[in-house]
């Protein structure tokens, strides 16, 4: 059979030939997978075979088992960008994948959760990154969802961010890990998000901590909207990183996971219960700053009003005593007295200079 490399991202058009198992498609149909198919591949003993279609990659992994009567754990791992219903309801019928499950791939927007169809796992994510977007950095999501049967992997990714072409490479190089079966391939993928979740925390960790001390520093300056938008990223991971603590730890369960993996799947676990807690005092911390920050601010607008009011009262003085000289009343005291302007101008900045000191002792000034 000759062996060919699919590129990723090249438009490929994919006939399917008649199968070993149920579930397939008819000979002679063609399903059209476009920008959808980033990449498969079939991988047999931890090794990767690139065949000339889909269809031979199936089966090649669905061949005879082995000598002892047992599946060879042989799988194929096809992943998928955004893909369009057809797209995905024809890969379905290959794999035998739950049409609920199928939907919820297609759609997008799910709570991140693990569910069982018959003997496929179905695996839903929140990817998160920290892009930089007009000189602010802000939460991004995005999500993977998983399929995983006996002898495939099926990944949908939905978002920019979350690419698994690093993850595959990686595996790529160590076939004894491959070897363990398409467990392998998703306790890697949840790693790498796990992996990312723990980046975009202590990134915005860095971030909160950077406006704590603005807020408290002699220069502070309105912090306020940059408090906001950190409450809502750090909301953001959390709706990311709490549902997905339960589907982690029933995986590290789950009979269908080698106990190799188990092990790993627990060390997951741990780093995710690590980012949780990150983010939940992350949540915790910005509710006291943006309070002292509202209180910096309710404290400078008082301190302003009170300077305010300060002038105001001093320039109340002298407007006082030349309105009642600018009346123009025939008989005023001091009205002909030849000191009278001089006595005029006394008062009114020995008034002002009195109640600028007194101002200024009780510090309104």
């Amino acid at each position: 059979m000759a062996m060919t490399r699919v590129r990723p991202g090249r438009a490929t058009r994919v006939l399917f030939k008649p199968l070993a198992r149920p579930g397939r498609i008819a000979a002679g149909e063609s399903i059209n997978q476009r920008s959808a198919l980033i990449d498969w591949a079939a991988y047999v003993d931890g090794k990767r075979v690139d065949t000339e279609s889909l269809a031979d990659a199936v089966e090649l992994v669905r061949g005879p088992e082995d000598e002892g009567g047992e599946p060879r754990g042989d799988f194929v791992w096809v992943g998928l960008h955004e893909p369009d219903a057809e797209e995905l309801e024809r890969l379905a019928e290959v794999f035998g994948l739950h049409p609920l499950a199928v939907e919820d791939a297609v759609h997008a927007h799910q709570r991140p959760k693990l569910e069982r169809y018959d003997d496929v796992q179905f695996v839903v994510m929140k990817t998160i990154g920290y892009v930089e977007r007009g000189g602010t950095e802000t939460v991004h999501t995005g999500e993977i969802m998983i399929f995983c049967g006996p002898d495939f992997v099926v990944t949908v990714r939905h978002g920019a961010h979350g690419e698994l072409a690093p993850v595959r490479r990686r595996l790529e190089k160590t076939p004894e890990r491959l070897a363990l079966g398409p467990a392998a391939v998703l306790h890697a993928i949840i790693d790498r998000v796990v992996d990312d979740y723990i980046s975009v925390g202590d990134a915005v960790q860095q971030d909160i901590d950077e406006v704590e001390e603005n807020v408290f520093s002699a220069d502070a300056t309105n912090q306020a909207e940059r408090i906001y938008r950190l409450k809502r990223e750090v909301i953001q991971l959390k709706r990311a990183v709490g549902p997905l603590a339960g589907p982690v730890r029933n995986l590290a369960a789950r009979r269908f996971v080698p106990t190799e993996i188990r092990e790993y799947f627990r060390d997951v676990d741990d780093h995710l219960a690590r980012v949780r807690e990150q983010v939940e005092s992350c949540d915790e911390l910005l509710t006291p700053i943006l309070q002292a920050h509202l209180t910096q601010v309710t404290v400078t607008d008082n301190h302003d009003m009170r300077k305010i009011s300060a002038w105001a009262a001093i320039l109340a003085m002298p407007t006082a005593i030349t309105g009642v000289y600018g009346m123009n009343f025939k008989f005023m005291p001091e009205l002909h007295w030849k000191y009278g302007y001089l006595l005029a101008l006394s008062v009114i900045v020995g008034s002002c200079f009195v109640l600028y000191r007194g101002f200024r002792r009780n510090g309104w000034l």
